[in-house]
């Protein structure tokens, strides 16, 4: 069942040096005699399930078929890479957990969570629920978490056992050998629950489309570093004890110039305070300018959806949390909203982009799971991404806090599906 609970907001990626080295290629004293499995949680930011079908994901496409693959995920709303991730690891929608967008203000303080600023997301005031590493942790199960949003934050005052600040110039090679680093770690430090993060398939859909042949290069790179991490669990001999589950925040689609809507052809921009641009406007009418600001953002637009917060449709289970502005406008599939002087100041525009509406086909995300505990060949139904904090508690035998999953949606791709 799905479950409504507190908001607050948060998250945090950005840059700190690691070292490289290649992976240890010796049996390491890992968990090998342990009956709980390790449990991996990987994310390859802005992959479509569809890129699974293009010659570029051996190593996925194996994984895939000699375990659980999900005909696609359904990311939360807005398909955002902070909220999706944060909501992958609390089960709790953005509307609940408090991550509303990559970027908003709080109306209360004034203060701007911006995603690529790193003192700007590291107060943990942000940061609503209890995240699964969190959780972990108060538990006694150590967790190692590779770049995850949030991860970098002291939760509730708690942070995994170990953890790194983002650094976009590390090779995902190179951070699958610093986990494999971590679970060559003595017994006494090791973790159980690790997670691991690759950007670059999403950074190359932005710069070039989806469907570019700078796609297809990120996908090869992210497939080898996870044929990688494959061969260095098999040469710790802990592979058939892992359950490695791989997922994405949400796809992508590329963008058309003849789709964007200009708010200033709109509204007079003297009449009101836009927090944000792009796919998911956000707006505040000034005093005295409500009824006429509201009036014309309600009205059909050929390209761009607008509604009061409080009557945005509730299949997005959005719209009820104070961190967002009286006014939401969301661009059609492709589209972009903007205004003129941006684009007379040659701002830019990227060739693919994410954040629409999450039943769009373009938007879905992928699910794949291998170990001890999942099914072989088995092929789920679509579910809904909030379900994966639920599975994520019952592989770690960890009593989950109040969430919006509903686990029964994935039960069925374990191996004790009764469970």
């Amino acid at each position: 069942m799905r479950l409504f609970t507190s908001l607050l907001l948060a998250f945090a990626l950005l840059c700190s040096g690691c070292a490289t080295t290649p992976p240890t290629q010796t049996a390491a004293t890992t968990t090998a005699g342990d009956a709980s499995p390790i449990v991996i949680l990987v994310s390859i930011d802005g992959f479509r399930p569809d890129y699974l079908q293009r010659n570029d994901t051996p190593a996925l496409n194996r994984l895939a078929a000699d375990g659980v693959r999900a005909q696609a995920m359904k990311p939360s709303f807005p398909t955002l890479t902070f909220p999706n991730h944060y909501t992958l690891v609390t089960g709790l929608y953005p509307d609940h957990h408090g991550i509303v967008n990559n970027r908003f203000i709080d109306p209360k303080t004034g203060a701007a969570f911006v995603y690529k600023e790193r003192d700007a997301v590291s107060d943990p005031a942000w940061w609503g629920g209890e995240p699964i590493w969190v959780g972990a942790e108060k538990q006694g199960v150590r967790s190692a978490t590779m770049f995850w949003p949030g991860a970098d934050v002291a939760i509730n005052g708690v942070r995994p056992s170990h953890w790194l600040y983002f650094d976009m110039s590390m090779t995902p090679d190179e951070r699958v050998d610093h986990l494999l680093r971590w679970l060559d770690l003595p017994a006494n430090q090791r973790a159980r629950f690790y997670t691991l993060y690759f950007d670059q398939v999403d950074h190359e859909s932005h710069s070039h489309g989806p469907a570019s042949k700078e796609v297809g290069a990120a996908l090869r790179q992210v497939d080898a570093a996870i044929a990688r991490l494959v061969a260095g669990l098999r040469a710790r001999g802990v592979y058939d004890q892992t359950d490695l589950i791989v997922v994405s925040d949400h796809g992508g689609v590329a963008t058309q110039k003849s789709l964007r809507t200009y708010l200033d052809d709109v509204v007079p921009l003297a009449d009101v305070k836009v927090d944000n641009y792009g796919i998911l406007a956000t707006i505040t009418p000034h005093k005295g300018k409500e009824a006429e600001v509201e009036s014309a953002l309600l009205a059909p637009h050929p390209h761009m959806t607008c509604w009061r917060k409080q009557d945005v449709p509730a299949r997005l289970h959005y719209g009820s949390n104070p961190r967002l502005p009286p006014l939401l406008c969301l661009a059609a599939l492709g589209g972009n909203i903007t205004e003129h002087a941006y684009e007379n100041k040659g701002g830019h525009y990227s060739a693919g982009e994410h954040g629409y509406d999450n039943d769009e086909p373009d938007m879905q995300a992928i699910f794949l799971a291998h170990g001890p505990d999942f099914r072989q060949g088995f092929v789920a139904p679509p579910f809904d991404n909030v379900d994966v904090y639920p599975l994520l508690t019952h592989l770690l035998h960890i009593k989950p806090q109040p969430n919006d999953g509903d686990f029964s949606a994935v039960a069925p791709m374990l191996r004790d599906a009764k469970r």
